[in-house]
């Protein structure tokens, strides 16, 4: 299965569900976002479990950022064993975001991610949803994990239109007025129905 993306808009009615920053094999996230594993291998193993037991194979799941650390060969290798048609708007940490990496580090591992099933996006997603404006990026317009709010070039300018994104790894709120945040830490460490973000954007 493939996305078009026509011009710039993206077509978000495909998607079955959305998430973010999973870091499959980041051996301190645990620590830094407060997850409740004991380790690294207990975790990789539960976000595989939840994403699958929530996740039909034939579904199509929107990543927005950070989806595999660590050792990547290692932790990339991991992500091809869940279920769906897995699309990535790349994150900080991934090895093919040029908001971190250069084209040259790029090319070398986009074939890493599509060899483990993922199809790699722009960072700045426009579109529609059933009609309604719609912005993706990891990024948010406010908000970080970290005091300094970061990578102020890559975000995306709030012009009033609501966005979904990652990386604050908030633990309790996706919605925070135009911004809605889908990580995985928000969310019971697994992806969430687009049908819980319709709800959100009819509201905003």
């Amino acid at each position: 299965m493939s996305l078009s993306i026509n011009g710039d808009r993206f077509d978000f009615d495909a998607i079955d569900f959305v998430t973010s920053d999973t870091h499959f094999g980041h051996a301190r996230i645990s620590e830094l976002a407060g997850r409740p594993f004991e380790d690294v291998r207990s975790m990789d193993e539960e976000l595989l479990r939840r994403w699958n037991e929530t996740v039909a194979p034939d579904a199509v799941v929107l990543h927005l950022g950070d989806v595999a650390l660590g050792p990547i060969e290692t932790s990339l290798a991991l992500t091809s064993r869940l279920h769906g048609h897995r699309y990535l708007v790349p994150g900080n940490h991934d090895r093919v975001s040029s908001a971190t990496q250069t084209k040259r580090a790029i090319e070398r591992f986009r074939p890493l991610y599509e060899a483990a099933g993922w199809t790699v996006l722009p960072e700045l997603l426009r579109g529609e949803r059933f009609g309604r404006p719609l912005l993706a990026s990891h990024y948010p317009y406010r908000g970080d994990s970290q005091d300094l709010e970061r990578h102020q070039k890559y975000r995306p300018v709030d012009e009033g239109l609501p966005l979904i994104h990652g990386h604050t790894h908030a633990r309790d709120r996706g919605a925070d007025g135009r911004q809605f945040h889908v990580g995985v830490d928000a969310h019971g460490y697994a992806p969430i129905p687009f049908a819980v973000v319709d709800s959100w954007l009819r509201s905003v």
